[in-house]
C-alpha cells in the first residue's frame, strides 16, 4: 500500500453554503475518480486532513466516512483509509465533430431502457425549440443509456407527434432515435448544439445511478431536416466519469469559431442594455 497526500493546492471555503466536510470530501473523491489516488493507496489520517484544510478533526472525520458510506475507500483500525473504488470501466468517448456517424455507434455499443415514453403538449421551450405552436402535439421520452451496466446517459428528448407516431416503445428501446427518424422519411440536415455543465437533481440522480447535486455535463441539441425544420429536441445529462466528448480544431476553425461566439455574445449584451429601464 502507498500512503498519498492530498492535493496541496486544494482549499475549502467556509462561506459557501456547502459544508466544509463536504467540500474536503468532493475534493478526495475527485482526487479518487480522476486517477490521483489509486486502489490500494492510504489517503491522509484525519489529523493530516484537518492540517491540511483547516479544519476540526470532527469535520475531517466526517469527510472521510462519506467516502466510506459512497464505497470510494475502506476504513479501518490500525490500516487507515484505503482507497477501493475501482473505475468500472475507461470513459466512453465520442466526437462531437461525427455526431451522426457518432450516434450509430454508439447505439451498436451500448444499451437503452427506456423509462418514459408518451405524448403531450409542447412546453413553451419545447415549442421555441422545434418551431411549433405551444400546445402543439408532440412525443416526449426519457432514455438511459448504458456501457455494460453502468448507466452513462440520460436522454430528455421530443420530437413531432407526425414523426413520433412513425414508431413505439419498443422500437425506440432497440434503435437509436435519429435511425427510427430517418425511417420515418426525413432527411436529416444538420444539427445545433451547445454543452454546459449543471448539477443532478433528483430524476437524474435516480436515473445516473449518482447523488444528488453530483456535476454533469448537459449536452441540448436541436436536429434539422434538409429543410431546416427542426424535428428533434434532445436534452442529454451525462456523467462525466464515464462519459467523453473531443473535439478536434484547427487554427482557422478555433479564430471562426471564437469570433462567431463573441459578436453573439457582443449582440446578446447589447439587446439586454436596450431592454434596462
Amino acid at each position: 500500500m502507498t500512503r498519498v497526500s492530498a492535493k496541496e493546492g486544494s482549499r475549502v471555503n467556509a462561506n459557501l453554503k456547502a459544508p466544509l466536510y463536504h467540500q474536503i470530501f468532493l475534493i478526495l473523491r475527485d482526487g479518487i475518480l480522476g486517477g490521483t489516488f489509486k486502489v490500494g493507496d492510504v489517503l491522509p489520517a484525519e489529523h493530516e486532513v484537518a492540517s491540511l484544510y483547516g479544519v476540526s478533526r470532527i469535520t475531517a472525520r466526517r469527510a472521510l466516512t462519506e467516502l466510506a458510506l459512497a464505497g470510494f475507500v475502506s476504513r479501518a483500525r490500525g490500516r487507515g483509509t484505503i482507497v477501493q473504488y475501482r473505475p468500472p470501466t475507461p470513459p466512453l468517448r465520442a466526437s462531437v465533430a461525427a455526431w451522426l456517424e457518432g450516434a450509430a455507434v454508439m447505439g451498436q455499443t451500448t444499451t437503452v431502457k427506456v423509462m418514459e415514453f408518451g405524448y403531450g403538449p409542447a412546453t413553451q421551450m419545447e415549442a421555441e425549440a422545434l418551431e411549433l405552436p405551444v400546445g402543439t402535439e408532440v412525443q416526449q421520452s426519457q432514455r438511459v443509456r448504458y456501457f455494460g451496466d453502468f448507466a452513462i446517459s440520460l436522454l430528455v428528448t421530443v420530437i413531432p407527434a407526425r414523426i413520433g407516431r412513425t414508431f413505439d416503445r419498443a422500437s425506440l428501446a432497440r434503435t437509436p432515435m435519429l435511425s427510427l427518424i430517418k425511417r420515418s422519411g426525413v432527411k436529416i440536415g444538420h444539427a445545433r448544439q451547445s454543452i454546459t455543465a449543471t448539477l443532478a437533481d433528483q430524476n437524474m440522480a435516480t436515473r445516473l445511478s449518482t447523488e444528488i447535486g453530483a456535476p454533469l455535463l448537459k449536452v441540448q441539441r436541436v436536429v434539422c431536416d434538409q429543410a431546416d425544420e427542426p424535428i428533434e429536441y434532445l436534452t442529454a445529462y451525462y456523467r462525466p466519469d464515464r462519459y467523453q466528448l473531443e473535439m478536434v480544431l484547427s487554427p482557422s476553425q478555433t479564430v471562426e469559431t471564437m469570433s462567431s461566439t463573441l459578436s453573439e455574445l457582443t449582440m446578446q449584451t447589447a439587446e439586454a442594455r436596450k431592454g434596462k429601464p
